[in-house]
C-alpha cells in the first residue's frame, strides 16, 4: 500500500486477495492429488475443467481487457491438436509434442498478427474467422490427416491407461496455473495497464507513449499460445483428431459463452464462467441440441440483464476482489473509489 496522505492511500491488494492467493496454492496442491484417489471418469473430468478454464482465460484476456473480440480462435485450438500429431508422427514424444506444437501455433500467430491487428472492431472478429476456416482447409489437405476421416495419436498406446489419463491430468493442471500465473503477473505489470488502456482508447493510449501494436501483438501471441495447449491436452484426452471438430467454431463460442455469464473484463470471471460452464455441461451435456439452444438463451439473458457478468456483479454489491489486477484509492471514511488499471 502506497500513501499518498495521512487520510488517503492506493493499494494493490486487499486481505481477501492475500486469503484467496493463499487458497488457491492450497486447492491446487490437493488437486494434484486427485488422480490418487477419483476415478478415472472423474479424473478426465477434471482435466475437461481445467482446459476450459484456460480457454476462458485466454479468450477474456484478449477481449475483455485487450478488446479484441475474436470468433475465430478455434484456430489456435485446431493447430495446437495438428501440430501435436505431427510432431508426434514424427518420433517426438507424445507428452512432449503439446508444449513443442504450443511454441509452433504461437511463433505461427507471431507473422499472422502483422496484418491481423490492422483490423478493427468487427472485421477482426471476421476475420480470425476466415483465418479459421481457411487453416481447416489445408489441414485436411494433409495425407496423414485424411481429410474429415482424420487420426489419432497413436503413440499414447505406449503408456498404460491409468499412467496416461493421470499425466495428462497433471500436464493440464499445471499448465492451467503456469498460464492464469503468467496472464495475472502481465496485467498487473505496466504492460497490462498499457492493454488496458489501449481498449479503452487507442488513440489516447498512444498519445501517452503506449507501443500500440507491440502490445497487441504480444496479447495476440499469448492468447494463441494457451489456447493451443489446451488444444493439444484436449487431444491427448480424447486421441482422435477430427479437423471439423477441433476447428469448429463452437470453441470460440464456448469462450465466449464463458466470459460472459463469469465477466468479461474480470479475472476471477473467466474461471467463474468456466466453473459454471463445466457443471451446466456435465449435467445437461447430454440433452443434446437443446443443450445448445439452452447455452445461447443463457448468454443472450446475461447479455441483456446482467452485462457484467456473475462475478461483476458480485464485484459490485460486495465490493470483492479475490484477483485484483487494478489499483484501488482509498478515501477517508466508508466511501471507497476503486481505479482499474
Amino acid at each position: 500500500m502506497t500513501a499518498l496522505t495521512n487520510d488517503i492511500s492506493i493499494e494493490r491488494s486487499t486481505r481477501s486477495s492475500r486469503l484467496a492467493l493463499s487458497t488457491m496454492a492450497a486447492v491446487l496442491c490437493l488437486l494434484a492429488l486427485a488422480p490418487l484417489v477419483l476415478g478415472a471418469g472423474a479424473v478426465d473430468r477434471m482435466t475437461a475443467l481445467f482446459v476450459y478454464v484456460i480457454l476462458a482465460a485466454m479468450w477474456n484476456a484478449l477481449a475483455g481487457f485487450g478488446g479484441l473480440v475474436s470468433v475465430g480462435q478455434q484456430v489456435f485450438f485446431g493447430l495446437g491438436a495438428y501440430f501435436t500429431i505431427r510432431l508426434a508422427d514424427a518420433g517426438l514424444n507424445p507428452f512432449l509434442s503439446l508444449f513443442a506444437a504450443a511454441l509452433i501455433t504461437g511463433a505461427i500467430s507471431l507473422p499472422l498478427s502483422l496484418f491481423m491487428l490492422r483490423l478493427k472492431g468487427g472485421e477482426f472478429a471476421i476475420g480470425m474467422w476466415v483465418i479459421s476456416a481457411l487453416t481447416h482447409m489445408l489441414v485436411n489437405l494433409d495425407r496423414l490427416i485424411q481429410g474429415e476421416t482424420g487420426t489419432s495419436l497413436i503413440s499414447l498406446n505406449a503408456y498404460d491407461s491409468g499412467t496416461r489419463r493421470a499425466v495428462i491430468y497433471w500436464l493440464a493442471l499445471a499448465s492451467m496455473a503456469a498460464l492464469l500465473g503468467i496472464l495475472f503477473a502481465l496485467l498487473r505489470s505496466r504492460t497490462g495497464a498499457a492493454i488496458q488502456a489501449i481498449r479503452d482508447n487507442e488513440d489516447a493510449a498512444a498519445s501517452v507513449g503506449v507501443h500500440v501494436i507491440g502490445t497487441k501483438r504480444l496479447l495476440f501471441v499469448l492468447a494463441a499460445f494457451g489456447i493451443a495447449v489446451a488444444g493439444g491436452l484436449w487431444l491427448a484426452s480424447a486421441t482422435t483428431f477430427q479437423p471439423k471438430t477441433y476447428f469448429s467454431v463452437q470453441w470460440t463460442a464456448y469462450m465466449i459463452f464463458m466470459v460472459l455469464v463469469g465477466g468479461i473484463g474480470k479475472f476471477e470471471g473467466a474461471i467463474l464462467g468456466a466453473v459454471l460452464f463445466f457443471i451446466i455441461e456435465t449435467f445437461f451435456g447430454s440433452l443434446g441440441v437443446w443443450y445448445l439452444i439452452g447455452l445461447g438463451a443463457t448468454a443472450v439473458i446475461f447479455s441483456l440483464y446482467l452485462p457484467r457478468g456473475l462475478w461483476g456483479e458480485i464485484e459490485r454489491r460486495f465490493d470483492l476482489q479475490l484477483l485484483p489486477v487494478g489499483y484501488r484509492l482509498k478515501l477517508p471514511g466508508p466511501t471507497k473509489i476503486q481505479w482499474k488499471q
